[in-house]
C-alpha cells in the first residue's frame, strides 16, 4: 500500500514556504527543527529549500530534520542541497534525512550519500535518534 501522500492537518498550523511544485513546512520538536517537504526537488525548486534551512539553521536549533516523506522527486542538485544542509547546521549539532521509497531513498542511496547522511525511513525512527542523550555513530539508521 502506498503511503498517504495528503499532508497532515497538524501543518495547517504552521508556517509554509509555497512556491511552484515544492511545499515545506517548518516544524519545531522540542530543540529540534523538521523541515517536512511536499513536491519535486529540482533545479527550479533547490532554492526554497536553500532558503528554508538557512531560516532553521538561523534559529540555532540543537537538531535539523528533513523530512521528504512527501517528496515525489529528488534530483542531484536536491541531494547537493541536503548536503550542504548538513554542512551548514555543523558537526555541534545533529542532521538527520528521513526518506524512504524510489523517489527519495533510491537516489540516496545510488551515489553513496547514505554513508555521509544520516538517513531514516521514518520520521519517528529519526526524532528518536535524535532526542537521545548520547548519538552514535550510524547506528539506529534506516537500510530501506
Amino acid at each position: 500500500m502506498a503511503p498517504n501522500k495528503r499532508k497532515p492537518s497538524s501543518v495547517a498550523d504552521t508556517a509554509d514556504l509555497t512556491g511552484d511544485g515544492l511545499t515545506i513546512a517548518t516544524v519545531g520538536h522540542g530543540d529540534i527543527s523538521v523541515l517536512t517537504v511536499w513536491g519535486s526537488i529540482d533545479l527550479l525548486t533547490v532554492s526554497q529549500l536553500t532558503t528554508a534551512v538557512e531560516d532553521a539553521v538561523s534559529a540555532q536549533p540543537a537538531g535539523l530534520i528533513i523530512d521528504l516523506t512527501y517528496t515525489d522527486f529528488l534530483s542531484s542538485v536536491g541531494m547537493s542541497a541536503l548536503v550542504r544542509a548538513q554542512e551548514a547546521i555543523g558537526t555541534e549539532r545533529r542532521f538527520a534525512v528521513v526518506a524512504d521509497g524510489p523517489s527519495t531513498s533510491r537516489p540516496i542511496k545510488l551515489v553513496g550519500l547514505d554513508r555521509t547522511l544520516a538517513l531514516y525511513a521514518t520520521m519517528d525512527a529519526a526524532l528518536a535518534e535524535m532526542t537521545a542523550t548520547a548519538l552514535p555513530e550510524h547506528e539506529g539508521r534506516a537500510t530501506a
